[in-house]
């Protein structure tokens, strides 16, 4: 079994997770952050048997797209350099870590 956990953009989120349970895929969706836009994103603890990863990395990499977005960037921390003007980033898409599970026990 594998566990992956996929950092999404929050507008995918949604349509990720019902295609994952439409398809009988066991996901649990966490609320976090992103460091460098500061912004929302999703991350979802997935359970997958080895078999079926490939099917779950192909479902994710059609509904998380990456996408151009103009943003004001805000310093990382005090004193850090601000950039005073809209720059153009790539956002969404997914970072996805697979992990092997040593034991899964559904209690």
């Amino acid at each position: 079994m594998k566990m992956l956990m996929a950092v999404v953009q929050d507008i995918d989120a949604p349509k990720l997770v019902e295609e994952l349970t439409k398809n009988n895929v066991g996901v649990t969706r966490l609320t976090s952050t992103g460091g460098f836009l500061k912004r929302g994103n999703t991350t979802l603890m997935i359970g997958v048997e080895e078999e079926r990863l490939e099917d779950v990395m192909k479902m994710i990499e059609r509904i998380c797209r990456p996408r151009k977005q103009v943003v004001t960037p805000f310093p990382a921390a005090p004193g850090d350099t601000m950039i005073p003007y809209p720059i153009e980033v790539t956002v969404g898409g997914a970072t996805v870590f697979v992990m092997n599970v040593e034991r899964f026990e559904k209690i």
